[in-house]
């Protein structure tokens, strides 16, 4: 396959004129101030896509159904309260719709990949499938039929709270011991084998909340190079309960007690003091963003101007997916810093472009975050690419180093006209090919969902 795009966002430079020719899932040659040929895929302006690093697919289909005030006050653990009541009544073949449709947005909105943070693994009550690894299926053959790139991160996810209280309710269907956990991901390996190529299989012990410091050395000493994902000072509650209970931060206590580098990805890290900020920056980990749920939940805001400024590396998720939008994820994330100092261009060290900055940087933070060879475009790497149309009202009056400004803070996910998942053609002309199907699937599977819940 070749594509031939009148720009190209070529490594860190822009580029006319460019060709790439995909072979394999791969970029295997770039060739710039060429002509077009024949055989040539044509678009407008091409760009590295990002890989979302963390997603739960399923809360796509509970947009909109938490946004009313109970009388005392709203928080996270409100809002958590009803997903896991939620979350009681999906079925397998309901979770693997879900899925499929909230794989199929983010790749209309311009993602190529995406870290699936899965950790739903029983039957409600938490009576064990015939088949441990049945909900991790619905998962990947999501991700084979929407094509998008996978890192699977099964969670491990053992108690109800830090200090191993007892699970309860809703999450009786998360629970695994390490043996057991040990077993979905060997699993989880040998189904990845038969997918997509390109798919992946991480691993995520929860939090600090919901695994003990034992537990978490086990599997995280016995994993290997793959990823590690773990949520991370996401509440105020939070941090309080873990400094009670294992007399640290748990920023703090996970630099301190875990062997992080740079196959960690850290979620949300909201809450840390200044000191946390600049020594999880220097681990090599991946700090990961999640603004638009962040700012739906409540969570804080992130201590990011610190943070880059120790050079610390960011990646981008939809977390929740209350609203996937991958450009609003970037604009928040400044928008947050602007609030919070009272000024602008923020997360930018020096002189330089906002816009760049956040997309170059989250491109390829999230490609590191989820173990991916991708990131940037280059010989050798994913064909994980993405092209907009600068012609939109929003970018026309744009020049090359202004683009990705524009991209980040004046347009619209509809400016996305293709996207390639590791050379899969998935996006063209602005619509998933195989939409109609996704969709339909989707709205049977919600029918059903919402009968059930009445």
């Amino acid at each position: 396959m070749k594509v031939f795009a009148k720009r190209a966002y070529i490594g860190s430079t822009w580029a006319h004129d460019v060709r790439l020719t995909l072979h394999d899932g791969k970029i295997t040659q770039i060739e710039t101030s060429v002509q077009t040929e024949a055989d040539d895929i044509c678009v407008d302006t091409l760009l590295p896509a990002l890989s979302n690093l963390h997603s739960h697919s399923f809360q796509r289909a509970m947009a909109g159904m938490t946004e009313f005030r109970a009388t005392g006050r709203e928080s996270f653990w409100t809002w958590r309260d009803l997903m896991y009541r939620f979350l009681d009544h999906l079925t397998p073949d309901q979770i693997g719709a879900i899925a499929a449709l909230a794989f199929m947005e983010m790749q209309k909105s311009g993602y190529a990949a995406v870290g699936e943070f899965h950790y739903i693994h029983h039957a409600p009550g938490g009576k064990s499938y015939d088949d441990r690894a049945e909900l991790s299926n619905q998962i990947m053959a999501a991700a084979k039929t929407t094509g998008i790139g996978l890192t699977h991160l099964p969670v491990l996810y053992s108690y109800g709270g830090v200090g191993q209280h007892p699970l309860a309710g809703g999450q009786l269907r998360f629970g695994n011991t390490v043996d057991q956990f040990a077993d979905l991901v060997d699993q989880c390996r040998s189904i990845a084998a038969s997918h997509n190529h390109d798919t992946q299989v991480g691993i995520a012990p929860h939090s600090l909340r919901a695994t003990s410091p034992d537990d978490l050395a086990q599997i995280t000493q016995s994993h290997g190079d793959g990823p590690i994902h773990i949520h991370i000072a996401e509440q105020t509650k939070e941090v309080e309960n873990v400094l009670e209970v294992l007399g640290a931060r748990p920023v703090e206590w996970l630099l301190d007690n875990a062997d992080v580098d740079a196959r960690w990805c850290l979620i949300h890290a909201t809450h840390m003091t200044e000191d946390e900020t600049i020594r999880m920056a220097k681990t090599g980990a991946v700090a990961g963003l999640c603004p638009v749920t962040e700012a739906n939940l409540g969570d804080g805001i992130f201590n990011g101007a610190t943070y880059l400024n120790a050079g610390g590396a960011i990646g981008i998720g939809t977390d929740s997916n209350v609203n996937i939008a991958l450009a609003e994820e970037l604009r928040l994330l400044e928008y947050s810093q602007r609030l919070k100092h009272r000024e602008r261009n923020v997360l930018v060290r020096n002189d330089g472009s906002t816009g760049e900055t956040l997309y170059s940087g989250a491109a390829w933070g999230g490609a590191q975050a989820i173990g991916r060879n991708a990131g940037i475009i280059g010989v050798g790497k994913l064909a994980d690419l993405v092209a907009i149309d600068s012609t939109d009202p929003a970018l026309c009056a744009l020049t090359d180093s202004q683009i990705l400004d524009g991209y980040v803070f004046a347009a619209k996910d509809n400016i996305v006209t293709d996207v390639w998942s590791a050379g899969r053609h998935m996006v063209q002309d602005g619509q998933h090919v195989d939409q109609f199907e996704i969709k339909a699937r989707y709205r049977a599977a919600i029918a059903d969902l919402m009968a059930t819940i009445g």
